[in-house]
């Protein structure tokens, strides 16, 4: 699979799913970064058909409404931390 990790997973996120032997980008690696709009993270999400993986219920609202991202991946999981969800994606 291909994957687009959003700004406020950790960027190690992307190192382990390349290790998994998935395609991944982080926001951190676009030209504008962290502060890349959503609308541009839709665009490139549909052009190379990425999955955005995000925190943001903004991108599930937008797939809703206007079909882009491509696909939305939500992580929502109460008050864990970061590490706490490191884990659990390396146990998936």
């Amino acid at each position: 699979m291909k994957f687009l990790l959003d700004a406020q997973l950790p960027p190690n996120w992307a190192i382990q799913l390349r290790s998994f032997g998935h395609e991944c980008l982080n926001t951190r690696e676009l030209p504008l970064g962290n502060r890349t709009p959503d609308s541009t993270i839709n665009d490139l999400s549909l052009k190379d058909r990425l999955v955005v993986v995000t925190k943001d219920a903004d991108f599930v609202n937008s797939f809703l409404l206007h079909g882009s991202p491509y696909k939305p991946l939500l992580i929502s999981a109460c008050n864990i931390s970061n590490e706490g969800l490191g884990a659990l994606l390396e146990r998936r």
